[in-house]
């Protein structure tokens, strides 16, 4: 099988711009993580609003989950990217790192 060939080394001037842009990077995703589980929270409490409520209920319901999931999804990415994991690449290295410090202990 062929190994994919990997990028090129980064400039220092092209780490200090990736490292400027994930810190700003990290606010988009917190917001948007505390934005979706605001907007859940008051969409579950305002209950329904409406004249015939058997008929959107299900769709009311569905859309409140979605919104709970998209925060915790949200989160988890902006956890992901603030503690410096940004590809399957860097998962798979941290992965063979623990198993390392498990096995020399």
């Amino acid at each position: 099988m062929e190994e994919l060939s990997r990028a090129p080394p980064m400039t220092e001037a092209g780490k200090e711009e990736e490292e400027n842009w994930a810190a700003d990077e990290r606010w988009v995703w917190a917001i948007a993580s505390v934005g979706q589980l605001v907007w859940g929270i008051s969409s579950y409490r305002r209950g329904y609003t409406g004249e015939s409520p058997h008929l959107m209920m299900p769709l009311k319901a569905f859309a409140v989950a979605s919104l709970f999931l998209g925060a915790g999804a949200s989160a988890a990415i902006g956890s992901l990217r603030a503690s410096g994991i940004r590809t399957v690449e860097d998962m798979k290295d941290l992965g063979r790192v623990r198993r390392r410090r498990r096995t020399d202990s």
